[in-house]
């Protein structure tokens, strides 16, 4: 009998089918366009480009515009490409544009999809971002959609590491940019640390398409992007204290699998007091519970984190000398990202690696928060359903399942369940060979780079000829996908999330064609390609006839999507495939989640060895299993969330604050408040209201005055004047502190004040946030003690971290009034010997060149002297130097930089 819920859905149909429903007339009015669009010229499209921008600048919205646009998007993809885009990619590209993130399978094509919904949004010459999970694809995507967008008279930019500064500004002023999360996420934290707007290369947070939205979004939203800075060294510390932890047994520590958490019992912290004092690493009559210990029960945490809960080949790899984390969804290398409160020194020390010192936070922001500046944000990925809530609740986005081109012709087997790890991985090898020797594709997924290496071994020994994917290979990892649809490929891989490069049976034709060109670069490169694929109809034939490709998991992922991501490599495009989850008891997910009752059951049935249980009850079962992880790790984000942001406003408002005095021409006003608040607040506490002037204490305001203001006034003899009240004294302050203040700016001259002022405010705001984030930090690890006394952790953190923020911004006026009140001018002798430094580093630079390269240089004809007696060396006749030009040194900086810099 079937329920009223599955009654109502048959007939009003699910809420996704109203949906795609919804679009189908949209779409019907862009293939109406295609003749009309297919019959413009190439400098046609690009007119329509600018038709369609002078419209939307007369106040048209993009939706009125949506279907003339994605024609001309489409005929543009159909001209340069050879690709004609299908109706479900259209469909995907409006859910896209309306704030959506659109499902599509593996290989439905969501490159080009993409570009629908990019080339409507840049008409509004704000700038949209694609944003992909590695620096490969961002450059591969930029370089083959950039040939769309430029038929349509847009241009396209790509972000990378390491860029030259003018090359990135370059980029993110494209119509179109493509870059990596991590590369948008810090160009962002940098951009807040510049000291002038010239510098900053973003331009706003308009409109993001996130390719393989689930992993940015999700699976790295527990990491924060952190900019750091070196802190003092303690690697002799990390060492000392790996040295302890070996010795340590199970009764003095407790591992909570589920939470990912190790903890000291009280026998271990006894056995551990003894053990630091013995080595001198405690002071004697000193206790673990002491305030002064807490640096070092920190450290001994994180050495026992590192050793018992970081495994090598499972979370990091250690590549020529260094410790290099693995990303646990991808399978991939970090290269860069380092653990943070010293967990990465710990794992070094653990592996005898050389101990980088350890980092002092100089700006940092989450993916979350990053992702929700944008007005409008959008994703693609091939598994986002389960996670459906999290998107609505975290980003307010939803979630759109786009149907297939052709209808999926994947056989999905029901899980078996192996007691033994040995029994499971007889059987995959048996099942590999039965598959191997019909000639069908393998693609064969793992959770680590050891169970790889171990599938590796066995493979080897059974002479089944593989390739293997995972972080030691990171570099092949292109060819190794492309050329896992070949006939007879067996591929092994870690988890294959947004790896990229499609599998397509029967191999890569395009990949094959390089490969040629290469071998033969002589050869006719036409026939070359005709050869080749005519070759490849036929491989593709003969895949199809041994059932596609295999997609075969050793184990289950804790997340479904994950799982999910690596079925999905397998039946693209109405493909013929297989995928089959190989499980046994011994399994991480198995083992930490319910495996004791299935393991009665399988004593039940009397299962002799090397048999397996299948059965789709126990696939409900372990899907279960993967809800709850998914709903803890969900609970997890949102509570680190939530304490990011109350971090969030406060850096909304610094970030802010920093843009205006950027933009802002003169200062003088904002610092003249600045300097009447410290006077006012100096005054109420050495002369507190309604007191007697008997009971002021005028000789620790005249210390004050000097220490913040720089100036020695009568402030005693004010005081003792008949009628003068602290209104009176803190007027009198503030004129003299104008006084001087406007005689600096005389001396110095208007602009160089103006530039004076807008410098050091910005250090102020700097220096102080890098110190409020490091006591945030302080403040975030030891707030959750205040659940003990039945006080709400959060709450504790959103009113200290206010009062904290409140104190930062009273030092923040003290620092600036003071710096200002103690700049001065340069004497004439101060000058004369600065240049004579100058002079003196400038000959031992040319001493340096001449012997690295004998002999003068000789000026070429028509590269005369820039002035009749200038002398690079000799400020004096380099007249007045723009402060953006080039320093006439010679240093290659900016003057404002170099010897323009102010004092």
């Amino acid at each position: 009998m079937l329920g009223i819920g599955t009654v109502a859905k048959k007939i009003f149909g699910t809420a996704n089918d109203r949906k795609i429903k919804a679009t189908r007339p949209l779409v019907a009015k862009i293939n109406a366009l295609e003749p009309e669009y297919e019959s413009l010229s190439d400098d046609g499209l690009i007119e329509k480009t600018a038709e369609f921008k002078a419209r939307i600048e007369n106040g048209e919205s993009l939706d009125a515009i949506l279907p003339e646009a994605f024609a001309n998007c489409r005929e543009g993809a159909r001209r340069t490409l050879g690709l004609r885009a299908f109706d479900v990619q259209l469909m995907g590209g409006i859910f896209l544009h309306q704030g959506n993130i659109s499902e599509m399978k593996t290989g439905e094509g969501k490159t080009l999809v993409a570009t629908f919904p990019a080339y409507l949004n840049a008409l509004t010459g704000k700038g949209v971002h694609i944003v992909t999970v590695n620096d490969y694809l961002a450059r591969r995507d930029a370089e083959w959609m950039s040939k769309v967008y430029g038929a349509l008279g847009l241009s396209t930019g790509v972000v990378y590491p390491q860029q030259p500064d003018d090359e990135k500004q370059q980029a993110y002023a494209a119509d179109i940019t493509y870059a990596t999360n991590n590369e948008l996420g810090f160009d962002y934290l940098r951009d807040n640390m510049k000291s002038s707007l010239e510098e900053m290369s973003q331009r706003g947070h308009h409109f993001a398409i996130v390719d393989e939205v689930d992993s940015i979004l999700i699976d790295e939203a527990r990491t924060p992007l952190i900019i750091s800075g070196p802190a003092q060294d303690r690697s002799d510390l990390y060492v000392a204290i790996d040295a302890l932890i070996p010795d340590l047994t199970d009764e003095h520590y407790t591992i909570d699998e589920k939470a990912k958490s190790v903890t000291f019992t009280d026998e271990g912290n006894e056995y551990l007091e003894e053990l630091l004092h013995s080595k001198g690493l405690l002071d004697e009559g000193q206790s673990l519970y002491d305030p002064e210990s807490t640096t070092i029960v920190h450290h001994v945490n994180q050495g026992l984190r590192a050793h018992k809960l970081f495994l090598k080949d499972r979370d990091y790899i250690v590549r020529d000398g260094e410790v290099m984390l693995i990303d646990e969804f991808t399978g991939r290398m970090m290269a860069g990202r380092r653990l943070s409160e010293g967990l990465h020194q710990a794992i070094e020390a653990k592996e005898g690696c050389e101990i980088k010192p350890e980092n002092v936070t100089l700006a940092q922001v989450t993916f979350q928060n990053y992702f929700r500046l944008y007005e409008k944000l959008s994703g693609m990925t091939g598994t986002a359903a389960t996670e459906a809530e999290e998107f609505a609740e975290i980003y307010g986005l939803g979630v759109v399942e786009v149907p297939t081109n052709k209808p999926i012709a994947r056989l999905d087997e029901d899980d078996a369940v192996y007691r033994t790890a040995q029994e499971k991985f007889n059987a995959i090898v048996e099942s590999i060979r039965e598959a191997h020797e019909k000639g069908q594709p393998i693609l064969v997924g793992t959770t680590s780079i050891e169970k790889s290496e171990v599938l590796s071994q066995l493979l080897t020994q059974a002479k089944i000829k593989h390739n293997v994917l995972n972080a030691r290979q990171h570099e092949q990892e292109a060819q190794i996908v492309a050329d896992a649809g070949k006939l007879g490929a067996v591929t092994i891989a870690t988890n294959m999330a947004g790896r990229g490069t499609d599998i397509k049976l029967g191999g890569n034709v395009d990949f094959k064609i390089m490969e040629a060109l290469e071998a033969s670069p002589e050869g006719d490169p036409e026939a070359i390609r005709e050869k080749i694929e005519a070759e490849h109809a036929k491989d593709e034939e003969a895949v199809k006839e041994a059932g596609g490709l295999f997609v075969l998991a050793t184990e289950r992922h804790e997340s479904r999507r994950i799982d999910n991501q690596l079925r999905g490599r397998s039946g693209r495009q109405g493909d013929p495939g297989r995928s089959a989850f190989f499980l046994s008891l011994d399994d991480d997910l198995m083992r930490i989640f319910g495996s004791e009752r299935l393991e009665k059951v399988l004593s039940t049935l009397g299962m002799k060895e090397g048999e397996a249980i299948v059965h789709p009850w126990v696939n409900k079962s372990l899907e279960r299993a993967q809800a709850k992880v998914e709903g803890r790790n969900f609970d997890i984000r949102k509570q680190l969330l939530k304490f990011d942001d109350v971090m969030n406003e406060q850096r909304k408002v610094i970030f802010n604050q920093r843009l205006d005095i950027m933009k802002a021409e003169d200062l003088s006003e904002i610092v003249q408040d600045m300097r009447g608040e410290v006077i006012d607040d100096l005054v109420e506490e050495y002369m507190p209201p309604k007191t007697y002037a008997d009971q002021w204490d005028t000789e620790g305001l005249h210390a004050a005055v000097m220490e913040q203001l720089n100036m020695d006034l009568p402030v005693k003899d004010w005081a003792d004047e008949e009628g003068v009240d602290d209104d009176d004294i803190a007027e009198r302050l503030e004129n003299a502190a104008d006084d001087m203040m406007a005689q600096k700016a005389a001396a110095f001259g208007p602009e160089n004040m103006r530039a004076i002022e807008k410098q050091i405010l910005l250090q102020a705001i700097d220096q102080k946030w890098r110190e409020h984030l490091l006591t945030l930090e302080h403040l975030r690890s030891v707030v959750g003690f205040r659940g003990y006394a039945q006080r709400d952790p959060l709450n504790e953190y959103k009113n200290e971290a206010f009062q904290l923020f409140e104190t930062m911004l009273d030092s923040l006026r003290q620092d600036v009034t003071q710096r200002l009140s103690q700049i001065r001018p340069m004497t004439e002798e101060e000058q004369q010997a600065m240049l004579a430094q100058i002079e003196e580093q400038r000959a031992q630079m040319e001493e340096a060149a001449k012997a690295r390269q004998p002999g003068s240089k000789v000026a070429e004809p028509g590269q005369e002297g820039t002035a009749q007696n200038f002398d690079e060396t000799d400020p004096s006749t380099w007249g007045n130097p723009g402060r953006n030009e080039a320093c006439p040194c010679g240093s290659g900086k900016k003057f404002k930089h170099c010897h323009g810099r102010l004092a």
